[in-house]
C-alpha cells in the first residue's frame, strides 16, 4: 500500500520532503480570500486577467473562478449560449504556472470542477459536451508545468528544459460567434509589460498612481477595467501581430518583431478545441 501523504491540519503541506525540495507551502482559505479582496472589483470581473507563477493546486485560481463566475451566472443564467461562451472566456482570463506535474493535473482539474457544477447547476436540461471539451483544452494551454523563474517548461524531473513557457490568450470577437487564439512566450509578455511600465508615469493625472506593478514578479494580475468595445490584452502591450497565423517576419523585417506571435487560431466561440 502507498505511503498515504502527509499533511497539516489545514492542508497546507503535501509532505515534509516537498517542502524541502520545493518550498512547496499552501495558502490558507483564510488568506486566499483576504488578499482576493485586495483587488475585490477585479477579482469579480470577467474581463481581468489573472497569472498565478506558483499557482500549485490552484487555491487563488479556484477562488478567482468562483468570484468571476458568480457575475457571468448573474447576467447570463437564463441564457445558455450566452454563459457558455462567456464563461469560457472567463476561464480563458485565468493562468498558472507550476513547477510539480502532479499539482498542474489537480490544478486544472479543480478549475473544471467548479466550472462544470456551475455549469450543471444553472441549466440542469443538458450540457454540451463540445462546450465541456473546450473548457478543458483551454484550462490545458493555460495551467502549465513548468518554472516561472526560468520561464521554460521541466521535465519529468523538474528540470527546465530548452521548451518556453507559452500562453494562448483567448479573445471573444465582436459577434461572439468566434473566439481568437493567440499564442505567445511568457517571456516576450513580460518583456512587453517592463516596456509598457518604463513609458507608464508613477502618477496620473487627478492624484492617483499608475497600476502597472513595478516589480515583474508581482504582476500575478493587471486589474484594469476596459473602455466599452475595447478587447482587454493578457499584459499591458500586446505584441505586435503578423499580417498572417504563418508569417515567419522578425525584429528585421518590415512589420518591425511581428514574430513575438507564435500561433493564431480562429475557433467557434463555444468550440474551443482541436479536431
Amino acid at each position: 500500500m502507498e505511503k498515504p501523504k502527509e499533511t497539516t491540519e489545514q492542508g497546507q503541506v503535501k509532505s515534509r520532503a516537498r517542502v524541502r525540495d520545493h518550498g512547496e507551502v499552501f495558502t490558507a482559505e483564510r488568506e486566499v480570500k483576504a488578499m482576493c479582496d485586495l483587488v475585490r472589483d477585479d477579482s469579480f470581473n470577467p474581463d481581468s486577467t489573472f497569472l498565478e507563477p506558483a499557482c500549485g493546486t490552484g487555491n487563488f485560481l479556484l477562488e478567482i473562478l468562483s468570484r468571476k463566475l458568480t457575475t457571468v451566472s448573474s447576467r447570463y443564467r437564463r441564457r445558455p449560449f450566452d454563459w457558455e461562451t462567456h464563461s469560457l472566456q472567463t476561464l480563458g482570463s485565468l493562468y498558472g504556472v507550476d513547477i510539480l506535474g502532479d499539482n498542474v493535473a489537480e490544478c486544472r482539474e479543480r478549475l473544471f470542477e467548479v466550472w462544470d457544477a456551475e455549469y450543471a447547476r444553472l441549466f440542469k436540461s443538458g450540457k454540451d459536451e463540445g462546450v465541456r471539451k473546450s473548457a478543458r483544452f483551454i484550462l490545458d494551454r493555460n495551467i502549465v508545468r513548468g518554472n516561472a523563474l526560468s520561464m521554460k517548461l521541466v521535465d519529468g524531473e523538474a528540470k527546465d528544459t530548452d521548451e518556453p513557457i507559452v500562453f494562448s490568450q483567448w479573445k471573444l470577437l465582436s459577434d461572439w460567434t468566434k473566439m481568437r487564439r493567440k499564442d505567445f512566450s511568457f517571456a516576450h509578455l513580460l518583456e512587453n509589460a517592463e516596456e509598457a511600465r518604463a513609458t507608464v508615469p508613477d502618477s496620473v493625472p487627478g492624484g492617483g498612481h499608475s497600476r502597472l506593478p513595478q516589480n515583474p514578479a508581482d504582476r500575478s494580475s493587471l486589474p484594469r477595467n476596459p473602455a466599452p468595445g475595447e478587447q482587454l490584452e493578457l499584459f499591458a502591450v500586446p505584441p505586435q501581430e503578423p499580417s498572417s497565423a504563418t508569417s515567419g517576419c522578425g525584429p528585421g523585417s518590415a512589420a518591425g518583431g511581428c514574430g513575438r506571435l507564435l500561433f493564431s487560431k480562429l475557433y467557434p466561440s463555444r468550440r474551443v478545441f482541436d479536431e
